[in-house]
């Protein structure tokens, strides 16, 4: 049974309520990519680190840049400094990060791939994520949140059977449409893995997690309901099989018409929306089903001044309903810290 203040929400993190569906009157803030390089400090420890699966891997260099965004801007939220695919390198998969290139993978050409796979993620790779979420979270205060997050399996299927990002992921489509049955061992080998780094990194201390789908705007609504709704309900409900009550946001990029139906089948709490999303929908049709998350253009952010403040201020017509306060996917590197500064001051009225 839940103490009084459980009940009415006392003690409970700002976030944790929004996911709970209760209203805030000043929204829980975070942003996608918070702890990253357009912050002098994060370029610091990154110099230090050496590569950037050797920064992934330190937890105490991990958990700085985890926390770094939280000590300059009081955020109400941070989120675990990782990457999307840990986990095919934790389920056996060769993955680098070239300077200037981005991830790079061992391509999986056809099904013969599946069999130099793990069916379960190596938890020694993945024990040093595990560690850093426990350091943040030693070093967080009561009121805020620590998130966890993987990335969904059809974006990490992406880059898997490419070996690298395309403009249109083709490479996975057509593997999808021409061995459907192979496919959806790979994402289902995916979805179990996904399933164990999750509730792990729930059990380490995150107060919720998000499961990212940057490429599911990719997809025609059929192959959308199989690849991108299918595969996050099964995490969903995985997840809470063995986290009884976890809170869990998804993010599929670019699900427009979509993203009701991804919202009401895979039960998360929380539904990221990109900047390209229509406020107008979100505040008439998701808010009374679910709690939303964005959206500012991250290109207005980097631009500041009257547009930004113009962004911010449509975002927060959805205040009155349950809105985490974010943007509409990752910060970009070049982006001000004193726009960053600003859109906070306006979102908190300072």
């Amino acid at each position: 049974m839940k103490e009084a203040g459980q009940a009415s929400g006392v003690g409970i993190k700002p976030l944790i309520r929004v996911l709970q569906g209760q209203h805030e009157e000043i929204p829980p803030v975070w942003m996608m990519r918070q702890a990253g390089r357009y912050l002098p400090e994060y370029r610091q420890v990154r110099e230090k680190a050496g590569g950037f699966l050797d920064l992934c891997f330190n937890p105490e260099l991990a958990a700085e840049v985890t926390l770094q965004p939280i000590r300059r801007f009081g955020f109400d939220a941070a989120i675990l400094f990782s990457d999307i695919l840990i986990l095919p390198l934790a389920l056996g998969r060769k993955v680098e990060f070239l300077v200037g290139e981005g991830p790079k993978l061992e391509p999986m050409t056809d099904a013969a791939a599946l069999k130099n796979m793990r069916d379960q993620p190596d938890g020694n790779v993945l024990a040093p994520i595990y560690e850093t979420v426990r350091r943040v979270k030693s070093a967080l205060d009561e009121k805020t949140a620590l998130i966890g997050f993987c990335g969904a399996p059809w974006t990490v299927a992406t880059y898997m059977v490419a070996g690298e990002a395309t403009p249109d992921q083709a490479p996975a489509r057509l593997f999808a449409y021409r061995d459907p049955e192979n496919f959806a061992r790979l994402i289902d080998r995916l979805v179990r893995g996904s399933i164990e780094y999750l509730v792990s990194q729930l059990k380490a201390g995150a107060d919720c997690v998000q499961i990212f789908d940057t490429w599911a705007g990719v997809l025609p609504p059929e192959q959308f309901d199989r690849w991108c709704i299918e595969p996050t309900q099964k995490i969903v409900a995985g997840v809470r099989a063995q986290v009884p009550g976890a809170k869990i946001i998804g993010f599929p990029r670019g699900a427009g018409a979509m993203a009701l139906p991804y919202a009401e089948i895979t039960g998360v709490d929380g539904l990221g929306l990109d900047w390209m999303f229509p406020r107008s929908l979100a505040r008439d049709i998701l808010q009374p089903h679910v709690a939303v998350q964005g959206n500012v253009d991250p290109l207005a952010l980097l631009a500041g001044g009257a547009a930004l403040d113009r962004e911010v201020d449509d975002v927060m017509t959805l205040a009155d309903g349950p809105l985490i306060f974010n943007l509409g996917h990752g910060i970009l590197p070049a982006t001000p810290i004193e726009h960053v500064e600003r859109m906070l001051k306006r979102v908190r009225g300072a």
